[in-house]
């Protein structure tokens, strides 16, 4: 449990409000698992913060192996804090509580370092909302000297410049080997200074950290129409792009191992354990896929020994298998049956979230359940029609999509869920309905095995993101969105028992204005966080004339942003941030997509000259021939991950 007597804890005070808000678990601590350490007793201390509610936090990966790897130092201490719900700011700022970490429920001035993890730009206003109610002020160069140095990470920091006036340093990539380089540094200086350092001189040491990015040593130049003419080092020994971190080997970090089990409902309640990190599908709207490359696989045995621990250690009974593609893992039939017989006839589940459409999916499916409830199958096909989908490199064929349906239905399986995005480039009407046209082809299918089984379509706006082909692209107006969501809906009126689901367009753009932003548009988040902005992610808070009213207060035009192509040469505000891919590569594969080329899988065919590789040290050496397509092999230095196999292969 947490420590309510610590120095400095402001439990005595918050204990007696708790019954006077919503879900006042999400506050507590105490879950199995924690961590409670004396702050005395320590040279680092570290506050893991997700911007958003406990329910949608707490079960976040990347927060989960940042604590655990931490806290395995004996004198670093790592506790956790998470936005609180408007009802819960409402009691903190009535009754001048700050905001506090779950352990010890410290104060976040308490701590050296306030990490933020950042899965999507929605979590903006509430990053702002969290340093605002833990007395520091927003913007980093307002700061004392004894405040706390604020780092982001996660997808969102691949362009952190909407952040950048906010946050002392931004890191891309994998962060197990960032932080621990970063906390020995900080543990030297306080030791070094018995314990008192200075924020600057934090700053000064941190930013030699490799894959550090700290803006204030940048600055962005404009050309006179008001385009951004590049960011560049503002002082001399500062790198003019700064690379992402990768780990190579996964099998040397088997975490988490000891999961927090939360005491609440929490989004997702199971072991997790990630059995590769990266893609190479080449899906080109897909931004993670193309910032996490190259794959990196954990081994079978490490995977069965983590499972293992895990539900050990956790005492949970569902076990996701996580990455971008589970199924592409090269070892995934072997792994999913010896998985399925070690805990065949137990209250353990197996799970596979992320997989691809096609029937050897749900063959991987009836393999994890044995003889469990087969109720729902997830896949997204992305878009309706084959033109569409050669455009956007995800390939699948209808017959693909109809065959599996039919394999999932005809092996017991009651509900298919079908994820699609409307507002790609290239996209035509026809390609529109063509969403609403498989959907009901594949209920159709569904009715020959039941009529009572289901379908359910669900429609997104494309949002174009940094580091993929289609960060030039424009984005779909909301009212542009409308009227394609208004041809699908008029498609399927006829058969009600396809289940149509979407979202209000207008949010999307403003995911974009933050997604493909500069550093102007942290005027507008600013703004709009003064304006009372907070859970943007969530529909019931979210207020889109509210932030057309801070664009308009702070001159950030969001149709400029969002709503027109981008030329070949124009400077993004990312290109000082080094995900490994080439521009030129990234601009040909858009090329590719204008003229519905796909490409396949470079795991098994030859290499694409992407960049990646090369830029991490590794060798992507493929040996094709065309008598047996696939058969790629790599070469990699001693030490390094060796890129996978397709599956089968040895």
């Amino acid at each position: 449990m947490s420590d309510s007597t610590a120095p400095g804890s402001i439990w005595h005070r918050l204990e007696p409000l708790l019954p006077t808000v919503r879900k006042p678990a999400r506050y507590v601590g105490g879950e199995d698992n924690i961590v409670v350490k004396d702050h005395a007793c320590t040279d680092s201390r570290w506050l893991l913060v997700y911007p958003d509610a406990y329910e949608i936090g707490q079960p976040n990966q990347g927060i989960q192996i940042l604590y655990e790897v931490l806290n395995e130092r004996g004198r670093t201490v790592a506790e956790r804090a998470f936005a609180p719900w408007p009802d819960m700011e409402a009691v903190m700022r009535e009754h001048g509580l700050p905001l506090f970490s779950l352990e010890n429920h410290l104060p976040l001035r308490s701590f050296d370092v306030v990490g933020f993890s950042l899965a999507a730009e929605v979590g903006y206003t509430n990053l702002l909302n969290c340093l605002d109610l833990g007395g520091l002020a927003l913007r980093a160069a307002d700061r004392a000297d004894d405040d706390p140095l604020v780092i982001i990470g996660g997808h969102a920091a691949f362009n952190p410049e909407p952040l950048a006036p906010f946050v002392d340093i931004a890191v891309a990539g994998d962060g197990e080997e960032f932080v621990l380089e970063l906390d020995e540094l900080i543990g030297a200086l306080r030791r070094d200074a018995d314990g008192r350092v200075s924020r600057r001189e934090l700053l000064a040491r941190a930013s030699e950290v490799d894959g550090a990015y700290a803006p204030a040593s940048y600055e962005p130049r404009y050309t006179d129409d008001g385009r951004l003419a590049g960011t560049f080092p503002a002082r001399s020994g500062v790198p003019y792009r700064v690379p992402k971190r990768t780990v190579s080997d996964l099998d040397k970090w088997p975490y988490p191992s000891k999961q927090l089990v939360p005491l609440t409902e929490t989004v997702h309640e199971r072991y997790a354990v990630e059995i590769f990190r990266g893609c190479t599908r080449g899906c080109r709207f897909c931004q993670a896929g193309m910032i996490t490359r190259p794959v990196r696989e954990r081994s079978k045995e490490t995977v069965k020994a983590m499972v293992a621990h895990g539900l050990a250690n956790t005492g949970l009974n569902e076990v996701g298998l996580l990455s971008l593609s589970s199924a592409d893992h090269s070892e995934i039939l072997g792994m999913c049956g010896e998985l399925a017989d070690t805990y065949e006839g137990t209250a353990t589940s197996l799970s596979l979230p992320s997989t691809r459409v096609d029937a050897f999916n749900v063959e991987l499916a009836d393999e994890l359940i044995r003889n469990g409830r087969r109720t729902g199958l997830t896949f997204a096909p992305e878009a309706g029609s084959e033109r569409m989908r050669r455009v956007i490199n995800k390939m699948v064929t209808e017959a693909d999509m109809l065959r599996t349906a039919e394999t999932a239905f005809a092996n017991g399986w009651r509900h298919i869920k079908l994820y699609f995005m409307i507002g790609l480039p290239t996209e035509r009407d026809e390609d529109v309905l063509a969403i609403a046209d498989l959907g009901l082809k594949v209920l159709a299918i569904g009715r020959e095995y039941g009529r009572r089984n289901k379908v359910t379509v669900s429609v997104g706006g494309f949002v174009p993101k940094p580091h993929t082909p289609f960060q030039w692209c424009a984005q779909d107006r909301p009212e542009e969105l409308q009227r394609k969501l208004d041809l699908i809906k008029s498609r399927v009126a006829s058969d009600r028992n396809l289940n149509l689901r979407y979202h209000d367009p207008e949010p999307g753009a403003i995911e974009g204005l933050l997604a493909r932003g500069d550093r102007r548009v942290a005027d507008a988040i600013e703004r709009v966080f003064v304006l009372g902005a907070r859970f943007d992610g969530w529909d019931e808070h979210y207020d889109h004339g509210r932030w057309l009213q801070a664009c308009a207060d702070t001159g950030v035009d969001l149709a400029w942003y969002c709503h027109r192509e981008r030329g070949e040469d124009e400077a993004m505000a990312w290109d000082h941030i080094d995900s490994g891919l080439e521009r030129d590569w990234l601009w040909g594969d858009l090329q590719d997509a204008v003229r519905e080329k796909p490409l396949d899988d470079c795991r098994w065919i030859p290499c694409y000259d992407c960049g990646v590789c090369p830029g991490l040290g590794l060798e992507h050496q493929n040996n094709f021939d065309g008598a047996a397509a696939g058969a790629g092999t790599t070469t990699v230095p001693a030490g390094r991950t060796r890129l996978p196999l397709h599956a089968g292969q040895s």
